[in-house]
């Protein structure tokens, strides 16, 4: 379906009061019409009916041209159909009149998601909508406007509970800005396009984040190039982000929609197993802590062997040495202050 823009005069203020003047029109016949028609028996009768008649029948129809007014502010689309067959749409904002008969056509007109602009907005029946496992929590307000909004929208897709690539259970969430590009392919080709994209951003939420682990780790290929690389939810996040506004633009191109921006606003393991990944996190920072004071007690060490040679201020042997290193290291790597024993004899 081609989207056709109408490119129609702003003619609704002229149509507003040549309405109004038929009306007027008509309420004065209806009244001329009843005095002369009604109250007098000689040759002005008939014509007294007549013009009675046509005032009542005009009075009876006329509010049918008031049903071509439209109204559209900026950034407001109205797509119009005539007897089932699709004549265009207004874009431009303005007062227009229009083909009475004609009906504008938005089925997700009603739909209400979590997303800005929906917000607290109107009342009626509730219908929640249910996407894959989770809900996309959308609200059916039965008399909602027919108009098309091509305002930049943020949708707010709710938490999910995905496996990453290794298994791992996580809870994630995204915020998705969005637009209506083509309103004829908004209208015509998917029954809702508001539901059809919180499915779609759904759907490709969990296909990117099944490919990348929650945090670094080996041997785990995220770009599918055959070589493992460091590619992970907690480190790559714009990457992901872009990954998932593609992949739900690539589903969402047919409905005349276009992602403008993904972002993942809310990114944590899933509670069962918080607790024991949080263990592993500290534990590996604990080990990589260990690992940095032991290479510089050891270099500490070595250079003060180094410097105790070099400038002949004691000379010891290997058992001696041994013991040194030994006191130092538990000195320089033990988690308390030490406590000092000072031997005042030899040595030996």
């Amino acid at each position: 379906m081609e989207e056709k823009i109408l490119n129609k005069n702003k003619n609704g203020m002229p149509m507003l009061l040549l309405t109004l003047a038929i009306y007027l029109a008509a309420i004065a016949a209806v009244i001329v019409g009843g005095i002369n028609g009604l109250n007098e028996t000689g040759p002005k009768a008939p014509w007294g009916i007549a013009l009675f008649v046509i005032g009542l029948v005009v009075m009876a129809l006329g509010w049918i041209l008031f049903c071509g007014l439209k109204v559209l502010r900026p950034q407001e689309a109205l797509v119009l159909t005539l007897f089932g067959k699709y004549i265009g749409t207004l874009k431009e904002d303005g007062f227009y009149w229009v083909n009475p008969f004609c009906s504008a056509l938005n089925p997700a007109a009603g739909t209400k998601l979590k997303q800005s602009g929906d917000v607290g907005n109107g009342s009626g029946g509730l219908l929640q909508i249910s996407s894959g496992t989770e809900s996309a929590s959308a609200s059916m307000n039965i008399s909602g406007s027919k108009k098309i909004s091509l305002k930049v929208m943020t949708l707010n897709n709710s938490r999910q509970k995905i496996n990453d690539c290794l298994g791992n259970p996580i809870e994630i969430g995204i915020a998705v800005m969005w637009r209506v590009t083509d309103t004829a392919k908004a209208v015509f080709n998917v029954d809702n396009y508001k539901e059809y994209l919180s499915l779609q951003c759904d759907s490709a939420l969990r296909n990117i984040v099944r490919m990348y682990p929650y945090d670094v780790a080996e041997n785990v290929d995220t770009t599918g190039d055959g070589q493992a690389d460091e590619g992970s939810l907690r480190g790559s996040s714009e990457v992901v982000a872009e990954r998932i506004r593609k992949e739900i633009q690539s589903k969402v191109e047919k409905a005349g929609l276009e992602i403008i921006e993904a972002r993942i606003t809310y990114l944590a393991y899933a509670p069962e197993i918080a607790a024991v990944m949080l263990q592993r996190q500290q534990a590996s920072a604990i080990i990589d802590a260990r690992k940095m004071i032991v290479d510089g007690a050891v270099g500490m060490v070595e250079m003060a062997l180094d410097r105790l040679s070099a400038k002949e201020v004691v000379q010891l042997d290997e058992e001696r040495k041994a013991a040194m290193v030994s006191n130092l290291l538990v000195v320089l790597c033990g988690n308390r202050d030490a406590q000092p024993i000072v031997n005042s004899g030899s040595l030996y």
